[in-house]
This record gives C-alpha cells, sequence and structure tokens, in this order.
C-alpha cells in the first residue's frame, strides 16, 4: 500500500530528500531518441538550469543532483525555519518571480510590481506562499511541469513528459544524506557514460570541482540554506571518487588502496558504505536512514516497519563500539 506524500514528507518539518522524476516509458527524452535519432541533450541543461534558478526561490536546499537522459535525482534540504523569516513583500517577491504577470509571451514588469504589492498587503495569501514556497511537492511541481511544456513545444505534441508523480525516500540522517549524494553523482558513470567525476555532465559534482577549495564545509550546491554536513568538500570529492574507482574496478587507471580517513569520522566502515552507496535505490524503498531512525519514521507513519531495516541488522553499517576511529589504510575492502 503506498504512503501519503504528506506523511512522507510532513509540510513545515525540516527534513532531507531523495526526488527521481523518470521521463514517460523510460523514453530518453532527454537524451538520444532511439527511434528517430535526435539528439536531445539540450534539454539536461534546461532541467539543470530550472534547478538552479528554483533554488533561489525556494526555502530548499540542493545537496546533490544528476540530470541523465531518461531521469532525473535531486537530493534536497527543506528548510521552513528560513522562509519563516521572510517578509510580507519577500514572500510576495518570490511567489511572483515564480508565476511572473506576463502579456503575451514578455513579463510585465509593472505588472509583476503591482502584484507583489497587492501580495503582501493580503496575510492570508502570503500565509499561503510562505508554506508553499518550503514545500518539496511545490518545487517539484515547479520544477517537472515547465521541463515537459517546453519538451512539448519543441516536439509539436501534446501529452505526458514524465512518467507520473516523483519517487521521493527520505533521508533520516546524515550517512544516509551522504551515500545518497554520492549514489546521485555517480549516476553517470555506473551508466558507462562519464570516465571519471570531471566529465560526468549535468551534475552536482562537477560543479562542485569548479569551486573547490581545501577548506571549504560540505553544503547545498544552490539555495539559500545553511545545511552542513560533518567533512569539507574536498573530503566528500575523494569520497565518491574512491567509491565511483570500487565500482568501476575495470576503469583506466589503478583503484585507490587506501580507505578515505574521512569514513572513520562518519562511525562507518568501508563496507557498510560502499553496501549504502550502491544501494539507495534497491535497499531501501521510502526512508534510508540507520535502524532506529528506520523505526521511528515507521512509527511515524503507523507502520511496523520500512524497507531496508533488516538487512540493516543482518549487516553492519557502522564501526563497532570500541573500534578505531578510521578504517585501516593500505587494503583494498
Amino acid at each position: 500500500m503506498s504512503t501519503p506524500r504528506h506523511l512522507m514528507v510532513p509540510p513545515g518539518v525540516a527534513g532531507d530528500y531523495h526526488c527521481i522524476s523518470r521521463c514517460v516509458r523510460n523514453a530518453f527524452l532527454c537524451g538520444k531518441d532511439r527511434l528517430s535519432g535526435r539528439v536531445l541533450d539540450h534539454r539536461k541543461q534546461w532541467i539543470e538550469d530550472r534547478i538552479y534558478a528554483l533554488a533561489e526561490i525556494f526555502a530548499i536546499g540542493i545537496h546533490a543532483y544528476a540530470v541523465m537522459s531518461n531521469h532525473v535525482h535531486v537530493v534536497a534540504h527543506v528548510a521552513p525555519e528560513v522562509a519563516m523569516k521572510w517578509s510580507a513583500v519577500e514572500v510576495a517577491r518570490r511567489w511572483v518571480a515564480l508565476c511572473p504577470v506576463r502579456r503575451g509571451n514578455e513579463i510585465d514588469e509593472n505588472g509583476c510590481a503591482e502584484r507583489v504589492v497587492h501580495i503582501a498587503a493580503d496575510a492570508g495569501r502570503v500565509a499561503l506562499y510562505r508554506e508553499r514556497l518550503c514545500a518539496l511537492p511545490w518545487f517539484m511541481r515547479f520544477l517537472n511541469e515547465p521541463i515537459a511544456r517546453r519538451a512539448n513545444r519543441e516536439d509539436a505534441c501534446r501529452g505526458r513528459f514524465w512518467e507520473g508523480r516523483y519517487h521521493c525516500q527520505a533521508l533520516l540522517d546524515d550517512a544516509a544524506l551522504l551515500a545518497c549524494m554520492a549514489y546521485v553523482d555517480l549516476n553517470p558513470i555506473r551508466a558507462g557514460i562519464a570516465k571519471d567525476l570531471s566529465s560526468s555532465s549535468h551534475t552536482s559534482v562537477r560543479r562542485r570541482l569548479r569551486h573547490i577549495s581545501s577548506q571549504q564545509l560540505l553544503g547545498p550546491v544552490a539555495g539559500e540554506v545553511d545545511r552542513m554536513l560533518p567533512m569539507r568538500a574536498i573530503e566528500y570529492i575523494r569520497l565518491v571518487d574512491w567509491t565511483g574507482r570500487q565500482r568501476r574496478a575495470g576503469k583506466r587507471g589503478a583503484i585507490s588502496q587506501s580507505v578515505p580517513l574521512v569514513l572513520g569520522s562518519l562511525g562507518m566502515t568501508p563496507e557498510g558504505w560502499l553496501a549504502e552507496a550502491f544501494t539507495i535505490g534497491s535497499r531501501y524503498w521510502r526512508a534510508v536512514g540507520s535502524v532506529q531512525a528506520l523505526m521511528s519514521k515507521a512509527r511515524e507513519l503507523g507502520q511496523q516497519w520500512l524497507k531496508g531495516g533488516g538487512q540493516h541488522q543482518r549487516g553492519q553499517r557502522f564501526l563497532p563500539a570500541g573500534a578505531p576511529s578510521h578504517p585501516p589504510l593500505g587494503g583494498s575492502p
């Protein structure tokens, strides 16, 4: 039985989520059409640009994303506390940026300014739009619908572009979030369309590589959200690179023989990390996290269990009590 979306993504509650939108019939509507031979790769840039544009408007930070030929991954942090700090005028301005006043195909700047004033003067509308601007369903709606309409205009057709509502997983702790980010960033490498992180087009990891610094903390790549993770960005890049090499043992170049020290600070074994990063889409379903976090989420949803908890109990995700603070170096896991 499916779980209502408002239970998985409670309105007004901060949280991290992994969202997946797939093209209808799994067709390559953002890649090379197998029937016509048309190359539609330019649509990937549409989606990437739209993600960044929406992150500047919503109270949502983007941890990771990957735009593929037939699906899109977005790892997002919902931050309602950010939206609560906005003034009525700021809420109105952001909403009008999403839904501007138009005259024909052009945006009417005067009309937009007037609409901002009218919205800001209506407390009820301000409260409604403030709630929407920190809601993941509204973010995904404003991401997917314009892309579908634009693609249909280009193809001179009508009908669905996405197969349905996006799939969503709740990420219940930092380890789950980091593993999901790595899983998403490695999508082009796993699909065999990129050889390394720097050539992984339309991914967040490539954007991080362009703006990396040695002391920069790991936070969202887009959005006005202060959600930092317990490592530096350069450590995350090294961890993702190492994970990708383990996944593709036959790729050109030697596999790193050292385990990233950052796994020790996360309290995870190399085996536990790889199992987590490689099975986000199969080991779990509605939520990702530790046994305790999954049990807590299940109780919140009124369920007895969530997929993934039993596998945690049979395997080892974290270092046992009394283990060294970092995994041993020099050996391949």
